[in-house]
């Protein structure tokens, strides 16, 4: 039997579920090429972070300002200032050349903090080629005089900006530390947004105890990751009109397979990529296939969120009564023989 495996996402039809989120990978042609070959349905390219435009400018800024600020004599010896290629000219050149080369849909993300930013750079992003733009917000909320619905309203601004701001359809991809992810998810759609992509992963530093200062620190996901994203896609999956693309802990056929059944119509992957390289998206395609005909279904579109909240006998297994049950029998298999039987 032939199952049929696309999906829609963003308004975008692709021909399977399986995407590339945004890493090393999506960053250069050559790894793009082999993404596609290997059957990944879009790609999410790299970020183009605003703070590092911002930095760069105002370092060029200063780096012009001296042949007026400074010492008549001392500037004859300055060089004249070309017109170098900034970061953004590089990122937009590349978008354009993954857009010539790549015959499926490319998503550029921006991972900005002001709306005049995030429009600006949105806007020439849509000029370059990209189908889609997928808005990263990464927000430490770390003034304790700032409230959590200020916060969200900054957000929700932000989103509405940039959707009445370009013709491509705009994915907001979220981290799962807000006090009311529901409602927020709402608004966000309410603002104009087709899609979400849950969730942003937020990379903690560390602190090096014999050097005594904090370092950087980045360590893939494993499977147990993606437990978090998989709940919320089965909460909000028959509560949103739009798009969900679930991120995160995605390393089998197995995961993916368990983020379509939640709801997700994509689900996105970096961490397997990178471990297993491109190729990895052949066994993603693969299991998922040999497992829908198996289960004697006919289309991704008809197995998508059976086991969503929504679809579930017991919708709450997905909040509670699940909570009750792991902390009274989910450590069991953690305990020794003779304490389970004394119990």
């Amino acid at each position: 039997m032939s199952v049929n495996l696309g999906t829609d996402y963003l308004g975008i039809h692709l021909a399977s579920p399986i995407v590339a989120s945004a890493s090393p990978l999506t960053g250069q042609i050559e790894t793009l090429q082999r993404l596609e070959a290997a059957g990944v349905a879009a790609v999410v390219l790299p970020s183009l972070f605003e703070e590092e435009i911002v930095a760069e400018a105002f370092e060029a800024h200063k780096f012009r300002n001296l042949e007026v600020s400074g010492f008549a004599e001392a500037n004859s010896y300055l060089p004249a200032v070309p017109d170098m290629p900034t970061d953004v000219d590089r990122y937009l050149s590349f978008v354009a050349h993954a857009t010539q080369e790549l015959s499926i849909p490319v998503i550029a993300s921006l991972n900005g903090f002001s709306r005049g930013g995030w429009v600006r750079y949105a806007t020439e992003l849509v000029e370059a080629g990209a189908s889609a733009i997928e808005l990263n917000v990464y927000l430490m909320a770390t003034d304790p005089a700032e409230t959590g619905a200020s916060v969200e309203e900054r957000i929700v601004d932000l989103v509405y900006s940039v959707c009445n701001a370009v013709p491509v359809p705009v994915a907001v991809k979220l981290s799962p530390f807000f006090s009311a992810l529901g409602n927020l998810a709402d608004s966000i759609v309410g603002a104009g947004a087709k899609g979400l992509v849950l969730f942003n992963r937020f990379y903690q530093p560390d602190i090096d105890i014999d050097s005594l200062d904090i370092q950087p620190s980045l360590d893939l996901s494993t499977p147990a990751d993606l437990r978090l994203p998989l709940r919320w896609i089965g909460v909000l999956r028959d509560r949103l009109p739009c798009s969900l693309a679930l991120s995160g802990g995605v390393h089998s056929s197995r995961d993916v397979i368990k983020g379509l059944l939640a709801g997700a119509d994509v689900v996105m992957s970096t961490s397997a990529l990178l471990r297993f390289g491109p190729e990895q998206v052949r066994e993603f395609t693969n299991g998922l296939t040999t497992w829908l005909e198996d289960n004697e279904y006919e289309s991704v579109e008809q197995m998508r969120g059976s086991l969503s909240q929504g679809a579930v006998p017991d919708p709450d297994a997905y909040e509670r009564s699940n909570y009750l049950k792991v902390l009274r029998h989910g450590g069991d298999r953690y305990l020794p023989r003779y304490v389970i039987a004394d119990k």
